[in-house]
């Protein structure tokens, strides 16, 4: 393992940088293996559309960041059905207390970024997901940091610099791993992707 020196750059401020240059990705987030699988489409200034494939099989949510508001759909076979709602609203609030508008891979590497700036960074090594290559980075902060986690280990794909797999870990261990499959970095979206009505 190679501790890597704070003010060199090193593979989350490369990360960081990639970010900036991407307008729109696509991506199939696994949570703890299965327990909840969403497809995710992202577009800047901050556009999301959540598509719930488990647990809550056919419901979807778009994220306007001009309105700051969330269209719900909560039942796919009920589509006339839409809720509009804050981002704040406990009702789609993850258990975790993540929000839509703060669920995009930028604010998971600022995040992880504002932890190594009190902490320390470690290169693993290479590793691979899916069948693509990663480099492995660990950032370890302190116990008491307000984000509520106090490590994060990522798999930064070496092509794109992009997370394709990140574990975090509260101060007692617990740990929450995503798996983030078929990551495509600036597909063309359409407007009505992020529309639900």
């Amino acid at each position: 393992m190679a501790a890597i020196a704070l003010g060199s750059k090193d593979p989350v401020t490369a990360a960081l940088e990639s970010f900036r240059a991407v307008e729109t990705y696509s991506v199939t987030l696994d949570s703890n293996r299965g327990s909840e699988v969403i497809r995710y489409y992202y577009k800047k200034p901050g556009f999301v559309r959540m598509e719930f494939i488990t647990p809550h099989k056919g419901a979807a949510l778009v994220y306007d960041p001009f309105k700051k508001e969330v269209s719900l759909r909560p039942f796919g076979f009920l589509k006339p059905l839409v809720l509009r709602l804050s981002p704040e609203n406990t009702l789609i609030r993850s258990p975790d207390g993540h929000t839509v508008d703060k669920s995009d891979i930028g604010e998971l590497l600022r995040t992880v970024d504002n932890l190594r700036k009190n902490g320390s960074l470690t290169v693993i090594g290479d590793g691979e997901v899916n069948g693509r290559k990663a480099t492995i980075v660990e950032v370890e902060g302190r116990p008491e940091d307000p984000s509520g986690r106090s490590m994060y280990r990522l798999w930064l794909e070496e092509k794109s610099m992009l997370p394709l797999k990140v574990e975090s870990y509260d101060g007692t261990g617990k740990a929450e791993e995503v798996v983030m499959d078929d990551l495509e970095v600036n597909p063309t979206l359409p407007d009505n992707v992020f529309s639900i009505d």
